[in-house]
């Protein structure tokens, strides 16, 4: 083989690192693969319209499809007081400023040393020639230090920190989604007791004057007592049920001061029995639903992290070469220091190889490749989980319409059967059992009509959660740039 001219071996050199220097010791990265449907089966079931490529939901903001000012104010004050999301954001922070330290070996480092010291040499040291018994031992140098990255350490490093940044962005994200979930959910429920309560109310002033009515036949000799009794015994169970669903409400209206990060103490929401309007929401194709639920996201840079952590620990097999230098003055006296006599350097490459270590790369390698085997794995279990979320909610608001138009005819029939039996109680052609169980009837009824109409908002709720709100993918990190600005700005607000 032909010697190469002596001008072109320091290019020969370069051109040979730089070759090194693209290796990488990472397995080639492919998403775990997931099952897919073409559709869901209980949307496709009740015939839900798949989503058109306008339809999506707005983007932060989807509990504002409810139609209710003071759940869009409440939610405001989640993202700017909530002291979990506040926990969220410091814990996104924390990642970037690893994915910051593992960029760091990117560059190479630049260390100032100095010393400034009075020595005595000792009397039985060899002699040392010249040197004082007293004498100084100053010097001042400037040392540098890189790591030629040959096999991919360095940058599998950086991978990994960039997965895990992405990772805790999308965490952020999916905190964010869950508490405005629970925000909304809480609300909803609230809101159901609200009418439900005054359900109650309306009751007891229906059955005040139905007591009145017996205890006036029973002064004109038309009823007995056991008619008094049964009136009075409806009365105070509606009155009972008045007082529990207010305890109720209030352990609600607890939960929300929490979430929004007020003092439950000096918190309340006023009782309100208006509607909230059931959102359309679009369902999109489960093949979208990887790209839009900020958890699943997160899962699956994970998986990359580990990926990349395999390659680290494939590397450690491999020398390390670094190239080093050092330069700076030396002196043992404290004048004239800085003559060009007593200048010193060093430069050159370092090469370090492990030889033996009992078996501890390979243990470290097992681990790594047994990581991304969980990773993926979470990550698939986390994509399933996903769709199964989003076909239960499908599936309960489907059911729910259906038993809810059932139950509208429920009530219509029970709140005849009252009528029927409130006239036959007065022309004395029944007993005021007949009334007292049409009236439980109707009660109930009606009391499930609104639960089923609170649970059918419930699960849209769940379903707008379980779809990944109006998050995306390829939205990045920002909106947790966004929330993150918000919540610096509330905590640092006196």
């Amino acid at each position: 083989m032909p010697r190469l001219p002596a001008a072109a071996r320091p290019a020969f050199a370069m051109l040979s690192l730089a070759a090194l220097a693209a290796c990488s010791f990472a397995p080639k990265y492919e998403v775990p693969a997931v099952p897919l449907a073409e559709h869901y089966k209980e949307a496709a079931a009740d015939g839900w319209t798949p989503a058109a490529p306008a339809d999506h939901l707005p983007r932060g903001a989807w509990w504002t499809r409810y139609g209710d000012a003071e759940l869009n104010a409440l939610a405001e004050r989640l993202a700017l007081n909530s002291p979990d999301l506040a926990a969220a954001l410091a814990r996104y922070e924390q990642a970037s400023a690893y994915r910051d330290q593992s960029r760091a070996a990117l560059f190479p480092s630049f260390s100032l040393g100095g010393k400034v010291e009075r020595d005595r040499s000792s009397d039985l040291q060899p002699p040392t020639g010249s040197l004082p018994d007293y004498y100084g031992n100053n010097t001042l140098g400037v040392s540098a230090g890189y790591e030629l990255d040959l096999w991919g350490r360095v940058r599998n490093t950086v991978k990994a920190g960039d997965a895990s940044l992405a990772a805790a962005a999308a965490d952020l994200e999916s905190a964010r989604l869950s508490l405005q979930a629970e925000l909304a959910d809480s609300y909803i429920q609230l809101r159901g007791l609200d009418i439900e309560q005054q359900l109650l109310q309306d009751t007891v002033v229906a059955y005040e004057k139905a007591l009145e009515l017996t205890q006036s036949r029973q002064a004109a000799g038309a009823a007995s007592g056991l008619d008094v009794a049964r009136a009075r015994t409806q009365l105070q169970t509606a009155r009972s049920q008045v007082s529990t669903t207010a305890a109720r409400r209030a352990v609600l209206e607890h939960a929300i001061a929490v979430l929004v990060g007020a003092s439950p103490s000096s918190f309340a929401i006023a009782p309100r029995t208006a509607h909230l309007s059931l959102p359309d929401v679009p369902a999109d194709v489960p093949a979208t639903l990887l790209q839009r639920r900020p958890d699943i996201a997160a899962a699956e840079r994970r998986t990359a992290q580990a990926n990349a952590s395999v390659g680290i620990a494939r590397a450690a097999w491999f020398p390390t070469l670094s190239l080093g230098g050092t330069i700076g003055y030396a002196s043992y006296e404290r004048t004239d220091w800085f003559k060009a006599s007593n200048l010193f350097w060093s430069a050159g490459p370092n090469l370090a190889l492990t030889l033996f270590n009992g078996g501890l790369r390979e243990a470290q390698v097992r681990q790594a490749r047994a990581a991304l085997d969980e990773a993926g794995a979470r990550y698939r279990a986390t994509a399933l989980a996903a769709f199964a979320q989003v076909e239960d909610n499908l599936a309960l608001l489907s059911r729910y319409r259906t038993a809810a138009e059932d139950e509208a005819q429920a009530v219509a029939a029970a709140q005849q059967s009252v009528d029927y039996a409130m006239t036959r109680y007065r022309e004395g052609a029944a007993s005021y059992l007949e009334v007292t169980s049409a009236q439980t009837a109707a009660l109930s009824t009606q009391r499930d009509s609104v639960s089923l109409e609170t649970n059918r908002l419930r699960a849209s709720v769940a379903l707008i959660r379980a779809l990944g709100g109006g998050w995306s993918s390829t939205d990045g990190a920002a909106p947790a740039s966004t929330v993150a600005s918000q919540a610096v700005v509330s905590q640092a607000a006196p």
